[in-house]
């Protein structure tokens, strides 16, 4: 049966590191969540190290630089690793081609215009129009504001006709974005697949990111057994599956995403609803918060 726990410091003591989703857990997509912000400052503070790992579909550098204006600061965590991140790999290895469409919003630019140093001199990846392309990279609906995967279902069977794969660069299918839930690219690439297509993914629940994330804490500081990691989490689908898949602890943040499913009351999820949620959802993460604190 998944524990119920009031901070993350009453279960803390036996990891070193957190892999710790950022949109529901840490942030709302507007502002940070202060009591959030506490729990991994003391995290840090008595040794343990912060990945924040998120399925953003930009590189971490992108991600970070809008932590000011949230109130996310930087003593409260080591290091940010991101869909984007692994996504990218795939994208400069040719996963979808050379010549590639991008389905999403300029605001996802860097994406293509943020080379890793590892690919420096390498990434020969060209945008090109949807007629040229001999792949899709999708970082989400190019108005997410107003738009539906139903929106690109014409779109997506003349990609499909022309067996075009799809490089999913955030398997996330919603997010909040304060009190708007809005599409990620993971419906669009849901679709995609649902009309008989294919898409590659490596943000949550797959394994690219995770094996990203250890490489870099390895290289940094040193990568802990597995048995000493925490991830933290809102998304039963990414986070949580993940975890599993993984073979990793995981602290479900009930109070983001399916807050409705367990009481009225946000911050102190019902037991038996969660229970049973849970069991319908396949899952059982070790342990469950309302918010993270």
């Amino acid at each position: 049966m998944t524990r119920i726990v009031q901070s993350l410091a009453e279960i803390s003591e036996p990891y070193d590191a957190l892999f710790c989703d950022l949109w529901g857990c840490l942030h709302n997509g507007v502002t940070a969540y202060p009591a959030a912000v506490a729990a991994l400052q003391t995290f840090r503070a008595k040794g343990g190290r912060v990945v924040l790992l998120t399925n953003a579909p930009r590189p971490a550098d992108f991600v970070k630089e809008r932590f000011a204006k949230m109130n996310i600061p930087d003593d409260a965590w080591d290091m940010i690793v991101s869909s984007g991140d692994a996504a990218q790999d795939a994208m400069f290895a040719g996963a979808v081609g050379r010549k590639v469409w991008h389905l999403g919003p300029e605001k996802d630019d860097g994406f293509f215009t943020h080379i890793p140093a590892e690919w420096e001199g390498r990434a020969n990846i060209e945008r090109v129009s949807f007629e040229e392309a001999e792949g899709i990279v999708c970082t989400g609906p190019f108005h997410e504001d107003t738009e539906t995967p139903e929106d690109y279902r014409a779109q997506f069977l003349a990609a499909k006709t022309r067996g075009l794969k799809m490089l999913c660069a955030n398997p996330d299918l919603v997010v909040d974005m304060g009190d708007k839930r809005i599409y990620c690219a993971g419906a669009l690439a849901e679709l995609y697949e649902e009309m008989g297509a294919d898409a590659i993914y490596c943000g949550k629940p797959h394994p690219p990111i995770y094996d990203l994330a250890r490489r870099k804490l390895s290289a940094a500081f040193g990568l802990p057994d597995d048995s000493r990691i925490l991830t933290v989490g809102d998304g039963i689908l990414t986070d949580v599956a993940g975890a599993a898949g993984e073979g990793l602890d995981c602290l479900f943040v009930t109070g983001g995403l399916a807050a409705e499913a367990f009481g009225p009351d946000v911050e102190n999820p019902d037991a038996g609803k969660l229970e049973d949620w849970l069991d319908g959802q396949g899952q059982s993460p070790l342990y469950a918060i309302g918010r993270l604190r």
